[in-house]
């Protein structure tokens, strides 16, 4: 080595840090795919209890027992999360006909343009029949393997909410554990990392359920408005797309859009593609800057590749852990900055005109 320049050398440092690490971290992935069962209830248990923190702490402060606190929060979320489910539910299975009825015809007008999309439209239905009973077999053996799939989501949906549970009841004894776990003459940077990293992500979940509710209830009232058939289903959709950032909006509006263009016209689509608009900007300029202004905010290409990174490993879901992740990596980091980085030179002053 001693032969190699001195550049060359310290590439060289650099280049195996950077294997080490991506060796580590396919390692992690690979032990979380593993053990998904486990994994994914514990980080939904996380955002949770990211999410019910506060109730919990507020029942704790006015004299209820941590334990009926815990079980009192996850009573009440399980009612107001199944509420709003079978609210959302309902509201997409009244409108699902009319979606999709007028997803339809936006389909065959776009067909209409295009002759050989048409015919290829056209011999696809005539030929749906032969389809089904060639593909049969498979369709049965999928529809077996998904029901395996919900009952396993169903357990770990189960499994959350225990966590959920546990989570709230021993908050007050992390920070302990956490200091008899960390090195010697580490626990303070532990403890300190640690409630950075919670508090990003507990910011992220009550910031993101604030807008995404702001963001359905305009969009809903827009749809409303313009007489857009399925205007309470395509708000449900909005707050579910809010906790995917950018993409869901971008989903979520494209088809408010694509159904006021089959069912009520050109004009009306402008219409409603203005609402999305001006929601969405709404969203950018005033409601991301009000409501998490006290939380880790993430340049919107981080946020993109969190989500490419999250797709590409667990599909939705992880979609959906991907950026409050990513908001707590950002905590951890701006607190060792905080804590190891440069400090200012005492006598420096802002401004050109110092």
């Amino acid at each position: 080595m001693q032969l190699l320049p001195e550049p060359v050398r310290r590439l060289a440092a650099w280049c195996a840090a950077a294997l080490l690490v991506a060796g580590v971290v396919w390692i992690v992935i690979r032990l979380c795919g593993q053990f998904r069962t486990a994994v994914v209830p514990m980080l939904l248990a996380l955002l949770g209890t990211a999410l019910l923190g506060p109730l919990h702490r507020w029942l704790v402060r006015v004299g209820v027992h941590r334990s009926l606190a815990a079980g009192i929060t996850c009573v009440a979320v399980v009612t107001v999360v199944g509420g709003a489910v079978y609210i959302v539910v309902t509201a997409l299975v009244d409108t699902g006909d009319q979606i999709l009825a007028s997803l339809k015809r936006a389909a065959k007008s776009v067909a209409a343009y295009f002759g050989a999309a048409g015919t290829s439209l056209d011999d696809l239905t005539t030929n749906s029949k032969q389809l089904i009973s060639k593909f049969g077999g498979t369709a049965a053996s999928n529809v077996i393997s998904g029901v395996s799939v919900v009952a396993e989501y169903i357990a770990m949906a189960v499994l959350a909410l225990l966590l959920v549970f546990f989570f709230l009841r021993d908050s007050h004894r992390v920070a302990d554990q956490l200091r008899s776990l960390a090195p010697r003459g580490s626990a303070d940077t532990v403890e300190a990392v640690a409630r950075r990293a919670f508090e990003s992500v507990e910011g992220f979940m009550r910031g993101t359920t604030v807008i995404a509710l702001i963001d359905a209830t305009l969009t809903t009232v827009g749809l409303l408005v313009l007489h857009v058939p399925g205007a309470i289903g395509l708000g449900a959709l909005v707050f579910v797309g809010a906790y995917i950032p950018y993409l869901g909006a971008f989903l979520s509006g494209a088809v408010a859009i694509l159904v006021a263009l089959a069912d009520r016209g050109l004009v009306i689509a402008l219409w409603a593609l203005g609402v999305v608009v001006a929601v969405q900007v709404l969203d950018g300029h005033v409601l991301q800057p009000v409501v998490q202004s006290r939380t880790v905010r993430m340049h919107p290409a981080a946020v993109l590749l969190a989500l490419t990174a999250g797709a590409s490993v667990a599909g939705i879901l992880g979609m959906l852990l991907a950026v409050p992740l990513t908001a707590a990596a950002f905590g951890v980091g701006h607190e060792l900055r905080t804590r190891y980085g440069p400090e200012e030179p005492e006598g420096q002053e802002e401004g050109p005109d110092a």
